[in-house]
C-alpha cells in the first residue's frame, strides 16, 4: 500500500533537487562562456567565436536545459500549494511558458550568432539578443514572480518570507523593463541582477526539501 506520507515527501525532494540542478546548471553556463567585450568590432566578435566555439555551444545547451528543470520546480510549488485550478496558478504557468520561450529565442541566436558566414549575421544576431533580453525584465519575470508570490502567500509550502520575495523580485523586474525600455542594449549591471532570481530558486529549492517531512505528514 502507497503510503501518501512518502510520497508527498519524495515528491518535495525530487522537485528541489530539479530546481537545484536547474540553478546550478545555470550558474555553469553563464561561466563558461565569458561573452564577447562590449562594442567589439566584426573581426573581433569572429575571433571569439573562433576562439569560444564549445564553450558558446556547451553554455547553450545548459541555458536551454536548466530553465525546464527550474520550471518543473515552478510549476511542482503550484501543486503542492494546490492553486492549479486557480487564476494565480495558471498564471504562474503562464509566466513559466513565456520565461521558457524567452530563454529558447535567445539562446537560439547565440547559436545561430556562431555562423560566421554571412559575417553580418553575427552583428544581426547579436543586436536580436540584446532586443530579446528586454522581454525578461518587461513580461517574463514579472508575470511568474508575482504570479508565484501570489500562489505561494497564505499556503504552507514554503515561509511566507518567500511569498514576499516573490513579489519584490517581479515588481523590480517590472520596473527595471520600464526604466531601461529606451536603451536598446541593458548595461551589464542590469542584466547581473538577473542573478537574483537564481537566489530565489536555490533557496526555495533547498527549503522546499528541507520541509519534505513537514509538508508529508500536513
Amino acid at each position: 500500500m502507497i503510503n501518501p506520507i512518502n510520497t508527498t515527501k519524495r515528491f518535495c525532494v525530487l522537485s528541489g533537487s530539479s530546481g537545484i540542478l536547474g540553478v546550478v546548471l545555470l550558474i555553469i553556463s553563464f561561466n563558461i562562456n565569458p561573452g564577447p567585450q562590449p562594442n567589439a568590432t566584426l573581426g573581433q566578435l569572429i575571433e571569439f567565436g573562433n576562439r569560444y566555439y564549445a564553450a558558446i555551444l556547451w553554455g547553450a545547451w545548459l541555458q536551454a536545459v536548466a530553465p525546464v528543470l527550474i520550471v518543473l520546480f515552478a510549476f511542482s510549488l503550484v501543486k503542492l500549494a494546490g492553486a492549479t485550478n486557480t487564476l494565480a496558478g495558471w498564471m504562474t504557468m503562464f509566466g513559466a511558458v513565456v520565461l521558457m520561450i524567452v530563454s529558447l529565442i535567445e539562446i537560439t541566436f547565440y547559436i545561430a550568432a556562431v555562423f560566421i558566414s554571412p559575417n553580418i549575421g553575427i552583428l544581426i544576431n547579436l543586436n536580436t539578443i540584446h532586443a530579446v533580453q528586454h522581454l525578461y525584465f518587461i513580461v517574463a519575470a514579472p508575470t511568474l514572480f508575482i504570479s508565484l508570490g501570489t500562489v505561494l502567500y497564505g499556503s504552507k509550502v514554503l515561509h511566507g518570507i518567500f511569498a514576499w520575495f516573490a513579489f519584490f523580485i517581479g515588481i523590480l523586474f517590472g520596473a527595471i523593463g520600464m526604466i531601461f525600455l529606451l536603451e536598446l542594449v541593458l548595461p551589464m549591471w542590469v542584466t547581473a541582477i538577473a542573478g537574483v532570481q537564481a537566489i530565489w530558486w536555490l533557496a526555495a529549492s533547498i527549503s522546499l526539501i528541507v520541509r519534505s517531512k513537514k509538508l508529508g505528514s500536513g
